[in-house]
C-alpha cells in the first residue's frame, strides 16, 4: 500500500519518531499497560518475562525475547480493541467524564513501541476460547504494508502464555511485546528486579487496599516450567506510613515514618476552583521515627537496609487518582543525606490534569514541578503577599496560580521538618569514642571544677536537687530536654548518661525559636545547656567543625578552623557592642562585672582542659 505523498503526517515516519516519546525506562512503559488493566477492573495483573539462551561472544547467555502483561479485567470487543491500538485514540478521551487513571488513549501503542517493534493483543469477554487478536508491527508500518490497525479476528492465545499465566478469567486482555530492541535490561530477572520497586510505588494504594495483585514471573521460553523468578509486588510507600511493604526489616511489617503532627492531622486539604467546579487536593507529610534514624555506634542509619531503601524514595510523590505519576526531586537538597527521612505526598483528581500539567505518558506534572522550583520568597518583594502574587498569576491566566498555596505550604512545612531532622541528628552525641576521644570529656571536666567550687563555698541552684532519687532526676532532666526541643529518645539517653555517670552538666542541641545562642536551665540536680541550632553562631562555631570531620581533607579542615575562629571573634565583638550600648551607670557596671566573673569561671574550666 502506498501512502499519499502529501499526507500531513506520513504514518511510516511518524510512528518511528514516536518511539522516542519520553518513557524513562521499561518499568514506566509496562506501567501504561497495567493502568489499562486496572482501569478495566482487573483484580490481578501479571508481568510475564520470557527469555531464551543465546550464543553471545562464545558463551550462552539469557536474553529477554518477549514481555507480556496479562489481566483479568473486562476485556475489549472488536471495536474497542482496534481503537486501543490507534495512536491518540481510546475510550478515556473525555476528561470531564473520566475519573480513573487512564488518559488520552495513548498508552498501549506508545508504551509498546518505546520498547519493541511488535505488539500483539488478545482480548476476550466470554472465555479465552473466544479471544480476539490484533497487532502493530513497525517493520510492516515502515515498509508501508500496514497503514491501519488490522481488524481484530478470532485467534487462539499461544500455549506459552496459557501455561505461564495464572489468572485467565472469563474476560481479560493479554498484551505481548516481541522483537524487543530498546529495553535496557537484558533478562527477565533484571526487568522484574528493576520494575518491582517502581511499580510497587506507583500502585501502592491499589496493592495496599487489596484492589489488585501484581504477579511477576521470569521464565525460560524453552522450559516453561522453569520459573526463574515468581513473586508478587509489595507496596512501596515513599511516605513509609503503610505496613507490610517492600521496605527491609524491621520496617517490612511496620511503618518506618510517623505522620507529621500538624494543626489537625498530617493531611492538609486544599480546594481548587476550575471550570466552575471545586476539586480537592490533599497534601500529606511524614517523617522518620527516631528509632529508624539510630544505629549501633560507628554505623550510619543511612547505610542500613532500610536507610538504603529510603534513599531511593527521596522526593515529593505526585499521585493522580491513586496512581503515582512521579517522584519529583526538584526541591530535594541533593547533598544532604537527611533528605531520605521525610515524605511528602500530593494527591489530586484527573479533573485537574490541565492545572497540574500532566503529560501524555503520565510521568510528570509539569506545572506543579516548575512551581516547586520557583523561589517563591524572591517573588514576594516590596511587601507583596502570597495573595497578591496569586492574583497576578491569575490575571496572566497562569495555571500555576491555583497551585501556589500548595507549593508554598510544602516548602514552609518542609523547612520545619528539616529542622526537626537536624535536631534528631545533632541532639546528642554517640557514646562511641572517636580516635580515643571521650565525647563526654567537657562535661566531666566541668563537673570536676564545679565540685571544687562547691568546696570553696560557691553554691548553685541546681545543687539543691542532687540528693533526689536517681529515677526522679532522670525523669525531670528528660522532660526538660523534651521541652527544649530534643527528641524523646535522645532526651532519655542524655538524662540516663548524666545521672548514671555522675555528671553535673547535660549538653544538648535543638532548634529554639528565640534569639538566644544557648539556654541554661537547672533541673534534676544538673545544669542543662542547650545550643540553638537555628542560631548563626551554631552554624559557624559548632556545626562547621562537627560535620563529617573524619571524611574531610586537610584543606577543608583548615578552612573550617579559620571560619570557626572568625565566628568566635564575631561572637566576642557582639558582646563588646552589647556592653558598649549600655548607658553609663549601674547597667554598664553590671555588664562589665558579669564579663569579669564569667571570665574567672571560664578560666578555671579551661585550665583543666
Amino acid at each position: 500500500m502506498n501512502a499519499n505523498a502529501h499526507d500531513i503526517v506520513p504514518t511510516h515516519l511518524a510512528v518511528q519518531a514516536m518511539r522516542d516519546n519520553g518513557y524513562k525506562n521499561a518499568a514506566y512503559a509496562i506501567a501504561e499497560l497495567m493502568d489499562n488493566a486496572i482501569q478495566a477492573g482487573a483484580s490481578q495483573v501479571e508481568l510475564l518475562c520470557g527469555e531464551r539462551k543465546q550464543q553471545i561472544e562464545g558463551r550462552k547467555r539469557s536474553r529477554i525475547e518477549q514481555i507480556a502483561v496479562l489481566d483479568n479485567g473486562r476485556g475489549m470487543d472488536a471495536n474497542v480493541l482496534r481503537l486501543a491500538l490507534q495512536f491518540g485514540n481510546g475510550t478515556y478521551l473525555d476528561q470531564d467524564k473520566h475519573t480513573g487513571i487512564g488518559r488520552f488513549g495513548m498508552g498501549l501503542p506508545s508504551s509498546s513501541i518505546s520498547q519493541c517493534q511488535r505488539v500483539d493483543v488478545w482480548s476476550w469477554q466470554n472465555g479465552i476460547e473466544n479471544a480476539l487478536h490484533s497487532y502493530l508491527d513497525l517493520d510492516e508500518i515502515k515498509n508501508r504494508r500496514m497503514t491501519e490497525v488490522p481488524e481484530p479476528t478470532a485467534r487462539p492465545i499461544p500455549m506459552t502464555w496459557t501455561k505461564i499465566g495464572q489468572k485467565f478469567g472469563d474476560s481479560g486482555t493479554l498484551v505481548v511485546w516481541s522483537k524487543i530492541d530498546r529495553c535496557m535490561w537484558r533478562t527477565g530477572k533484571a526487568i522484574i528486579d528493576n520494575s518491582e520497586f517502581v511499580i510497587g510505588r506507583m500502585y501502592r494504594k491499589f496493592l495496599n487496599n487489596g484492589q489488585v495483585k501484581i504477579r511477576m514471573v521470569a521464565f525460560d521460553l524453552d522450559a516453561l516450567y522453569n520459573l526463574i523468578v515468581e513473586k508478587y509486588a509489595l507496596p512501596n510507600d515513599p511516605g513509609y506510613l503503610i505496613e507490610n511493604t517492600s521496605c527491609p526489616r524491621p520496617y517490612d511489617n511496620q511503618a518506618m515514618f510517623r505522620p507529621w503532627e500538624g494543626d489537625t492531622s498530617y493531611e492538609v486539604p486544599f480546594e481548587i476552583n476550575f471550570k466552575d467546579k471545586k476539586h480537592d487536593v490533599k497534601v500529606r507529610f511524614s517523617y522518620a521515627k527516631e528509632e529508624a534514624r539510630q544505629a549501633e555506634p560507628g554505623k550510619n542509619p543511612g547505610d542500613l537496609p532500610h536507610g538504603k531503601h529510603a534513599a531511593k524514595n527521596v522526593g515529593i510523590s505526585v499521585v493522580r487518582a491513586g496512581r503515582e505519576l512521579d517522584m519529583d526531586t526538584g526541591i530535594v537538597i541533593a547533598y544532604d543525606s537527611r533528605e531520605r527521612w521525610w515524605g511528602v505526598e500530593v494527591e489530586f483528581p484527573p479533573s485537574l490534569d490541565d492545572i497540574f500539567g500532566v503529560t501524555n505518558n503520565k510521568q510528570s506534572a509539569r506545572n506543579f514541578a516548575e512551581l516547586l522550583q520557583f523561589e517563591i520568597e524572591s517573588l514576594l518583594e516590596n511587601g507583596k503577599t502570597i495573595i497578591q502574587l496569586k492574583e497576578e498569576l491569575q490575571e496572566d491566566e497562569d495555571p500555576k496560580a491555583s497551585l501556589l498555596d500548595i507549593a508554598h505550604r510544602i516548602k514552609t512545612q518542609l523547612s520545619v521538618i528539616r529542622r526537626l531532622l537536624q535536631a534528631q541528628t545533632k541532639g546528642t552525641r554517640t557514646t562511641e569514642k572517636r580516635h580515643g576521644h571521650d565525647p563526654y570529656k567537657p562535661e566531666k571536666v566541668a563537673t570536676t571544677v564545679t565540685q571544687e567550687r562547691k568546696l570553696q563555698g560557691y553554691k548553685g541552684k541546681s545543687d539543691e536537687d542532687e540528693e533526689l532519687p536517681k529515677e526522679e532526676r532522670k525523669q525531670v532532666i528528660k522532660e526538660t530536654l523534651k521541652e527544649e526541643g530534643v527528641t524523646e529518645n535522645q532526651a532519655e539517653l542524655l538524662a540516663a548518661t548524666t545521672v548514671d555517670d555522675g555528671l553535673k552538666y547535660t549538653f544538648a542541641q535543638a532548634p529554639i525559636d528565640t534569639p538566644e545562642f544557648f539556654t541554661v536551665q537547672s533541673r534534676g540536680g544538673a545544669i542543662i545547656v542547650t545550643l540553638n541550632t537555628n542560631h548563626p553562631a551554631y552554624q559557624n562555631l559548632v556545626e562547621i567543625l562537627e560535620e563529617d570531620v573524619d571524611k574531610a581533607d586537610i584543606d577543608t579542615l583548615r578552612s573550617r578552623l579559620i571560619n570557626s575562629l572568625d565566628g568566635l571573634k564575631l561572637l566576642l565583638m557582639a558582646w563588646a557592642r552589647y556592653e558598649d550600648e549600655q548607658p553609663d551607670g549601674k547597667r554598664k557596671e553590671n555588664a562589665q562585672d558579669t564579663r569579669i566573673d564569667w571570665g574567672r569561671v571560664a578560666r578555671r574550666f579551661l585550665e583543666n582542659e
